[in-house]
């Protein structure tokens, strides 16, 4: 089991979270009329071997975070509110 160190309730169980997908994948701007950037962004994932940064949602204090973690070990490196996030 993943354990993720939540930055308001401390370490917790991987099934108190809900995976939001990748943390690196950048949004066109809404006024791009490219379709191909917007089938990149919706449809075209890279499948990351090592560490990566993820959306996980706390479930039950329903916050956003955006986690650390090396999908190889599932080993948690670091977790910080995804508002406080910088790309």
């Amino acid at each position: 089991m993943i354990r993720i160190e939540c930055p308001i309730l401390g370490p917790r169980p991987e099934t108190e979270f809900v995976y939001g997908g990748d943390a690196t994948v950048k949004r066109p701007d809404m006024s791009e009329r490219d379709p191909d950037a917007w089938l990149d962004y919706v449809f075209h994932r890279d499948n990351p071997r090592g560490i990566h940064k993820e959306y996980w949602q706390h479930i039950q204090a329903r916050h956003w975070l955006v986690v650390e973690r090396d999908t190889l070990t599932h080993e948690v490196i670091q977790a910080s509110l995804a508002r406080e996030y910088q790309s």
